[in-house]
Parts: C-alpha cells; structure tokens; sequence
C-alpha cells in the first residue's frame, strides 16, 4: 500500500481515501457544515479550500475538474451558484473548524467544520 504523501491516512487505500474525502466535501457542501473528527476535518479543510476556490472562478473547466472529485450534479451546482459567488472576494479561509471534545463512545476528538 502506498504511503501518503503528507497528513494522516484516512481509508486503507489511496482510492478509498479519495472516495472517503469526496463524500465529506459533498456533505459539507450540500449542509455548510457538519461534526466530525478533528482528523477527518484538519484533512478535509485544503481539499475543500482548493474546491471553493475553483468555484469562484465560475467556468466551465473549473465545473468539470470539480465533477471529476465530486460526482453529484446538485451538490456542484449549489457550489458554483450559491458557495462560489459567496466567497468571490475572499483569497482564502473559507471553513473554519472548532473542536468539540471527546465522542462518548470511542474517546475520539471531534470537530464542527463550516464554511464562514
């Protein structure tokens, strides 16, 4: 198994790692924000960045990279036009994350990651 390339190894392989990062920007993006660990949301935070930042620009080759990472038609749209257009004027830090404390079960550190 390949080793990654920087940050802790999500899923067991790099694709089930891409997968697993796909589907917690695709939920970020359709409710602007959500619990999860503080691993899952220090990973996700540059994934997500790099996403919004594409979406602000608003063409057609930045809608198709990003249905390359996200396949959900609806979740893109409400990217480029609610998301994008929101943070046009901003050069950055688009989410913001704040911890919550151990989860009762398993002792896991949890976060709330949201857009700003």
């Amino acid at each position: 198994m390949p080793t990654p390339r920087k940050g802790k190894r999500l899923g067991g392989s790099p694709s089930h790692q891409r997968k697993i990062l796909s589907n917690l920007a695709k939920e970020l993006i359709r409710e602007e924000r959500m619990t999860t660990t503080v691993t899952k949301a220090k990973t996700l935070r540059p994934y997500v960045e790099k996403i919004v930042t594409k979406a602000s620009r608003g063409d057609l080759h930045a809608r198709r990279q990003i249905l390359r990472k996200i396949q959900d038609k609806e979740v893109v749209t409400k990217l480029f036009d609610e998301i994008g257009p929101r943070y046009e004027d901003r050069p950055g830090g688009y989410t913001r994350i704040v911890k919550l404390g151990a989860r009762r079960g398993d002792g896991a550190e949890m976060a709330l990651i949201e857009f700003v």
